[in-house]
């Protein structure tokens, strides 16, 4: 079992996580597909503007992304605080 400070460490590193992937996600979404949408618009992504294709598309495949990432993050630091779950052979 973790130790309290250790658990307490944990959670404050992966709540830092969750708020910068969100703050990723949050100014692909609304950045490229609201606020920046007539500059990026200027520029054409398999025929369509730019801007157009992350209101449409993009910001759900940075999301995907982001998934990946967080997981792969997590796996990470369950192992540096011994909380990972390793297959047992059963």
């Amino acid at each position: 079992m973790p130790e309290p400070r250790s658990i307490s460490a944990y959670w404050k590193r992966n709540l830092t996580y969750v708020a910068v992937l969100l703050a990723i996600w949050f100014a692909v979404s609304f950045g490229a597909g609201i606020l920046f949408v007539e500059q990026l618009n200027r520029i054409r992504l398999g025929g369509f503007q730019l801007g157009f294709w992350f209101a449409q598309q993009g910001s759900i495949y940075v999301f995907v992304m982001l998934i990946f990432v967080y997981v792969r993050l997590m796996n990470r630091l369950d192992r540096a605080h011994d909380v990972d779950e390793e297959e047992d052979g059963r």
